[in-house]
């Protein structure tokens, strides 16, 4: 049996592994695979959304290994996303079981709204949307989220590229409270005003592209490559990738790192049997710019753009 992750508690009293395998830009057979790889792993928590185009595949992978018996229903903890095409309170019931057909799965442990703007609808099949924005209130959106808890479909709900007075009036104006916000998070953009704002409030920020998107040939992101990250990785004997996810959990981070390569994902995973001392936790700290990897800028013009705000 392999060795799984602990877990942290959300706000509804429901337990979520604390790292998930992400599964952005991975497509078909690779999110197959990647998901397969990741349970015999030890992964107990999968990411994917609709506009990711791979929940069939992340589904089909969780549904052979509960069959298998590597896992029950219960042991694996699934994320999923509204699309921004879906915002009508009219569609998003019907949007949330397309998700849930995809995925061949009973219910969602988490499902997420992607982005606090909305794009016109056109066809399901256009998952992406346009650019073309729409006014839906997000909180219109929102009270239509918990229905799907109501009627048992998803155990909680939560939110995703929100930022700090936008959560407050999602939590001013809700019945069911947000567990999480998932957002951009990694070293050299470190969240942390929004991160105490979230602790304040009893949510969990969950980090896509934890990592930052390595781009190994540009030696970036420095904390991955750079001469203090590798002396770091030197001191623990580890991956200044396990360095750089070990301080994501430390400060009370959940890390979603992406990846399709098997060893890369079992050295993702295997961050739990070292603790990163005081003076390191600093170093790791100082990286931090302030520059955003994921801009979303086409719809920076929108008045629910969430990155005009300084968190």
């Amino acid at each position: 049996m392999p060795k799984v992750a602990p877990k942290i508690k959300l706000n509804n009293g429901q337990e979520m592994p604390i790292i998930g395998l992400g599964t952005w830009k991975s497509y078909e057979s690779e999110a197959y695979q990647a998901t397969c790889d990741a349970i015999d792993i030890g992964y107990r928590h999968i990411d994917t959304a609709f506009v990711y185009e791979n929940e069939h595949e992340v589904g089909k992978a969780i549904r052979e290994k509960i069959a298998q018996g590597v896992i029950r229903r219960e042991d694996i903890f699934v994320t999923t996303k509204l699309g921004g095409i879906h915002h009508d309170p009219a569609v998003v019931e019907r949007a949330f079981r397309l998700s849930l057909s995809n995925l061949g799965l009973d219910y969602i442990d988490l499902y997420l709204m992607h982005m606090p703007i909305g794009q016109k609808f056109h066809d399901d099949n256009n998952v992406h949307g346009t650019l073309e924005l729409t006014d839906v209130d997000y909180l219109d959106t929102w009270r239509e989220m918990e229905k799907l808890v109501d009627l048992g479909l998803t155990r909680s709900i939560g939110l995703s590229n929100f930022n700090a007075a936008q959560t407050e009036r999602v939590l001013a104006n809700c019945r069911i409270k947000p567990v999480v916000n998932q957002v951009e998070c990694h070293p050299a953009f470190q969240q942390e005003q929004l991160r105490q704002h979230a602790k304040e409030h009893g949510l969990i920020i969950c980090a896509y592209c934890p990592l930052a998107r390595p781009q190994p040939a540009r030696h970036w992101p420095p904390f991955l490559y750079d001469e203090r990250a590798q002396q770091l990785a030197k001191k623990y004997g580890r991956s200044s990738a396990q360095i750089c996810l070990r301080y994501l959990i430390q400060i009370g981070v959940v890390p979603l790192p992406k990846s399709s390569n098997k060893a890369r994902i079992a050295e993702n995973f295997n961050v739990f049997d070292f603790e990163l001392q005081p003076e390191d936790m600093a170093v790791m700290k100082n990286y931090h710019t302030g520059v955003r990897t994921v801009p979303f800028s086409g719809m920076a013009g929108h008045k629910y753009y969430p990155f005009n705000d300084q968190f």
